[in-house]
């Protein structure tokens, strides 16, 4: 599995979320704001379009499309179609304009988001005063997706074994890595170059005009809060109520994010253990958290010396199973799915760990897969330089790797070796995002986060000039929506008021 890679599992929806950033960028799309200079000028065709809007999905949704430059430094070379979908406010009350959502990935579907869950779920008072809009990024879903491996090549893709004993299997894992990056070159040269945070949030800054908003008003998710920072980094007099939930640290390399990570996943899965092990039907045992731990270690060293059978043509081996697991741990709502498919698993038989596995990855029942994977993969990769230079130096990581985690952390470290066989190189770099003039923007960090540990929130909300930071003390991948009355409020209360938190608030 892809460490840099966040999933989002909840009662209500199953939504992709996601991590890596970009930074400043050094590509094309690097140019200085549509708002700066003649450039304005040259993107007038985009800025200046209207949307045709036609019914879609469920009754009170609509759908369109918003044309967007290939390359903002050449916009003569090119378009991009954006799919954009919406649901009007409903009232009473004054509308306050739109208010974009993003659930992360990088590669979830903002639409798909938008018509599970945000456009029918978010608090009955937002979708009175706001019309909820989603827009897939460049690369994803809906919008020129990023296509590289077929169905039947992603099986064997995510079966391979990411914990390599020996020269035979690291080899085996190098080679899987080099065919993705080839496929994605292959199926999607046109756009790979082209999936940067930074171009996906000049992109919003094309749609905020074009939906008449003087200012942009946003929810973004764990890798959405990248983009929501990246977005008021480059036009902060545009930026309006902010909302970066399960907070990134843009100012780390690739190698400390996921390094961060696995961490923010050994916080997780020492959560579920302790819970798990007050319980008689722990398959983990009843006796203690590292006695579970260690339980755990046995069962992936057994799967990856005999994979066991699902019922289907694959077996569950240690990648598989690795991944089944760190799905889970994305919401504490999934402990008891994961306890039973753990029994089941540990009893000889895989299939319900496989399908923790699947929903992580998106993979249908016909054995298909969302461009999910693909587009996470092509933008992690533009955003960052890669963790690591090659095999050795991944080897040498992971004693830092397992320090974090003793579970998960050799094979998270082999992970982060996928970007290193990349075709198109990276154009962003780490670094702080302060945003200075952007009005006040609410960080919030959840203490026992998996995917984006609570570190990273404290410290983009100090880069922030403007920043508050917001903690919900609990367990889970972001808090917004997931029964905090104290974070809902808090939350509520900034978007429809102006009002941001006090910085610091807490709230469980």
């Amino acid at each position: 599995m892809d460490s840099r890679r966040l999933l989002r599992i909840s009662a209500s929806a199953l939504t992709a979320a996601g991590l890596i950033l970009s930074g400043c960028t050094s590509g094309s799309d690097a140019a200085a704001p549509p708002s700066a200079g003649g450039t304005r000028a040259a993107l007038q065709k985009y800025y200046g379009q209207q949307v045709t809007w036609r019914a879609c999905g469920a009754p009170g949704f609509q759908c369109g499309t918003v044309l967007v430059p290939l390359d903002y430094a050449k916009p003569a070379a090119g378009d991009v179609k954006l799919a954009v979908s919406r649901v009007k406010a409903t009232g009473p009350g004054r509308r306050l304009g739109s208010l974009l959502v993003n659930p992360g990935g990088p590669g979830g579907s903002a639409v798909g988001y938008l018509q599970g869950y945000a456009g029918v779920g978010y608090p009955a008072q937002v979708r009175a005063r706001y019309d909820i809009v989603g827009v897939d990024p460049r690369g994803v879903a809906r919008s020129e997706p990023v296509e590289c491996l077929t169905g039947p090549r992603m099986d064997a893709y995510t079966q391979v074994d990411q914990t390599p004993d020996d020269a035979g299997e690291q080899r085996a894992l190098e080679a899987a890595f080099r065919e993705f990056a080839a496929a994605c070159e292959k199926r999607s040269g046109r756009v790979l170059p082209h999936v940067s945070t930074v171009a996906a949030a000049r992109d919003m800054d094309v749609v905020r005009e074009v939906l008449g908003d003087r200012r942009l008003n946003y929810v973004g998710a764990s890798y959405g809060t990248f983009l929501g920072a990246t977005y008021a980094e480059l036009f902060p007099d545009k930026a309006g109520r902010l909302v970066l939930d399960g907070a990134m640290d843009p100012s780390l390399s690739a190698e400390e994010l996921n390094r961060d990570q696995t961490g923010g996943f050994e916080t997780a899965f020492k959560a579920f253990a302790a819970d798990c092990v007050r319980k008689p039907d722990c398959p983990l045992g009843t006796e203690s958290v590292p006695a579970a731990t260690e339980a755990l270690r046995g069962f992936f060293r057994e799967v990856d010396a005999k994979p066991v059978p699902t019922g289907e043509s694959r077996k569950l081996g240690e990648s598989l199973a690795t991944t089944g697991v760190i799905a889970a741990m994305y919401d504490e709502a999934a402990w008891p799915q994961l306890r039973e498919a753990l029994t089941r698993a540990m009893g000889g038989e895989g299939s319900a760990l496989l399908t923790l596995a699947d929903s992580y990855y998106e993979r249908e029942a016909d054995g298909s897969y969302a461009n999910l994977m693909s587009a996470n993969a092509a933008v992690n990769c533009l955003d960052l330089p890669p963790a690591f230079a090659g095999p050795e130096a991944a080897e040498r990581a992971v004693p830092s790797f397992e320090k974090e985690s003793p579970v998960f952390g050799r094979g998270l470290a082999w992970a982060a070796l996928n970007c290193t066989y990349w075709p198109t190189p990276a154009t962003g770099r780490p670094h702080r995002i302060t945003a200075d003039g952007a009005p006040p923007i609410v960080v919030v960090g959840t203490t026992r986060d998996p995917a984006t540990p609570y570190k990273w929130a404290r410290s983009l909300a100090s880069q922030l000039a403007s920043g508050t930071l917001l903690t919900y003390e609990g367990d889970g991948h972001t808090a917004y929506g997931r029964g905090s009355d104290c974070i809902d409020t808090a939350i509520n209360t900034y978007l429809l008021e102006g009002t941001a938190p006090t910085d610091g608030k807490r709230c469980s």
